[in-house]
């Protein structure tokens, strides 16, 4: 009865009851007018942000349009054979070479350096944050950290080469002057920020009675980190993880000071090295002429570039997609 009653028009004594700018905004609302006005400026909003989403993914299309167009030229005349087996990289001296591993055996070599420093060590950092740290230290040192990664990378490339290099030569003999494992280390420390700051994040985000249950059973709090937390922020930290690789993949200033930009096939880190974005860097900053087949070349290694990284996304989201589905 209630309800059928407050559906009925109000009486004039409730109407007086409100106040006059209140009865103005209400007749102003309900009008067609506003109603018409209130339609278009939801159309208007629906339409711009349409137009931002339609236009990442244009860019997207339109960066693999040119990579594909620009390198089909350069699979005309050069087998696809060749260039994914091929060991010797030389597409600007005579004769040519256009083996693209030792491009992909550097840049591989170089991020598993960097992620073997930065997965351990921004796990650990993150952990503490999150788990042991007092709120006051982490207001202190989660901004210290996120400093790091504002850096110019510039900065940390020439640290590689003039502090780090020296420092390891004279502990390990025959260390080259430009090499992969100082480059990887440093970048390490470069995307360390990074690696920590989204895991302390999806630590931080685990709900707190899933450790008030755990220490309710008699489980130790370090037990209690390792056994319940990681695993529940096990998606956010492969997250952290699939970032850092990225950065570290698409990294050029870093390995291009303080790795050398030499080509070689090895698995050796104490050895000069060249990535795919050094090289990449390299010819377009350079003389080659445009159209020519050498300045193909980098639409080439793009295009792997660009596959690799796909690679990388594809397969972190099918890890995360498993492990929800095993946690439920």
């Amino acid at each position: 009865m209630a309800n059928k009653t407050s559906l009925l028009p109000p009486t004039p004594g409730a109407a007086a009851a409100i106040p006059e700018s209140g009865q103005a905004a209400v007749r102003v609302l309900v009008s067609p007018r506003a109603r018409r006005r209130a339609r278009l400026e939801e159309r208007i909003a629906r339409a711009l942000l349409f137009l931002c989403a339609l236009l990442g993914v244009l860019t997207t299309f339109a960066i693999v349009f040119i990579l594909l167009s620009e390198s089909l030229g350069f699979f005309k005349r050069v087998s696809l054979v060749e260039f994914l087996t091929g060991t010797q990289w030389a597409p600007l001296f005579r004769p040519q070479a256009f083996g693209v591993l030792p491009l992909v055996m550097g840049t591989l070599l170089t991020t598993l350096i960097a992620m073997v420093v930065a997965a351990p060590v921004g796990l650990i950092v993150a952990i503490y944050l999150s788990e042991y740290a007092s709120p006051r230290i982490r207001r202190v040192v989660k901004p210290m950290l996120e400093v790091l990664a504002g850096i110019p990378t510039v900065v940390y490339g020439y640290f590689a080469l003039t502090f780090v290099t020296p420092l390891l030569q004279r502990f390990i003999p025959g260390l080259e002057g430009f090499n992969a494992l100082s480059a990887g280390l440093v970048m390490g420390i470069m995307i360390l920020p990074t690696v920590a700051s989204l895991s302390e994040d999806a630590l931080y985000a685990v709900p707190n009675s899933l450790r008030y249950a755990s220490l309710s059973l008699g489980a130790t709090r370090l037990q209690t980190t390792w056994g319940v937390v990681v695993p529940a922020a096990m998606s956010g930290i492969s997250a952290s993880f699939l970032l850092g690789i990225s950065r570290a993949v698409g990294e050029t200033m870093i390995v291009a000071i303080a790795a050398g930009q030499q080509p070689n096939f090895t698995f050796n880190p104490l050895r000069a090295v060249e990535t795919m974005t050094t090289y990449i860097v390299q010819i377009a900053m350079g003389d080659v002429p445009h159209g020519t087949l050498e300045y193909s070349t980098i639409f080439a290694v793009g295009l792997l570039l660009f596959a690799i990284t796909l690679g990388l996304n594809l397969v972190s989201e099918a890890f995360r997609a498993r492990y929800k589905e095993a946690k439920l």
